[in-house]
């Protein structure tokens, strides 16, 4: 559990702290992954819901993985299956979807940590492992769809512009191109208000603890 809660925080610093992608604390990230989804797989760890949030994490790295490799593989070869914006876009929506999901699974982390200081026996109901894959799954299931508007939305920019397409899907890739600029702007404010939130939660957590630590004392 200690290599685990290390796992955490640097996940804390590279997608919560660190204001952009950071090459090093990328590969390290991938490298804390991979160990954390050994350690969870060891009998010896009990798979509680926090478990359930990091395995998700560590999965979420894959996106990260396979974006990276697939630019490496594809550059020195010069390959060109399809057009390269639609290529680039699909790449992002990549990793857009792994920052994503791990800002709103260390979110829940954090609600998780303070339920377990403030209330710890009334919300013991809620802090199971049904409720968090249940929560996890949902959150994998918004993020695809945000990413697949995003996607969608290329096909609106000049050099990919539809060829020969009915009405429809042109009104459906002109609803995807606005709806991916919405959220964009929504994601960028949300991204802000998680990391104030974050924060605001583990200084609640500390000053609790800290009371906690004074009562006794007296």
């Amino acid at each position: 559990m200690r290599d685990l809660r290390r796992y955490l925080v640097l996940k804390y610093i590279q997608y919560l702290v660190l204001p952009s992608s950071n090459t090093l604390i990328t590969f390290l990230g991938l490298l804390g992954s991979l160990y954390a989804t050994l350690i969870l797989k060891s009998p010896s760890i009990s798979y509680k819901s926090t478990s359930v949030f990091i395995s998700h994490i560590a999965k979420a790295d894959i996106l990260v993985f396979v974006s990276t490799a697939f630019m490496m593989i594809m550059e020195p070869l010069d390959v060109k299956i399809i057009s390269a914006a639609f290529t680039t876009a699909l790449l992002q929506n990549a990793l857009t979807a792994n920052t994503h999901i791990s800002c709103l699974l260390l979110s829940c982390i954090t609600c998780e940590a303070l339920l377990i200081t403030i209330f710890p026996i009334e919300s013991r109901h809620i802090r199971t492992v049904k409720y968090a894959r249940l929560t996890s799954n949902m959150i994998w299931i918004i993020i695809i769809a945000e990413c697949t508007i995003f996607q969608l939305g290329e096909f609106q920019k000049p050099d990919i512009v539809s060829f020969g397409l009915k009405s429809p899907y042109i009104l459906l890739l002109d609803f995807c191109y606005r709806a991916a600029s919405l959220l964009r702007s929504l994601s960028y404010s949300i991204g802000l208000l998680l990391r104030v939130i974050n924060v605001y939660i583990y200084y609640k957590i500390f000053f609790n603890m800290s009371n906690k630590s004074m009562q006794k004392t007296k």
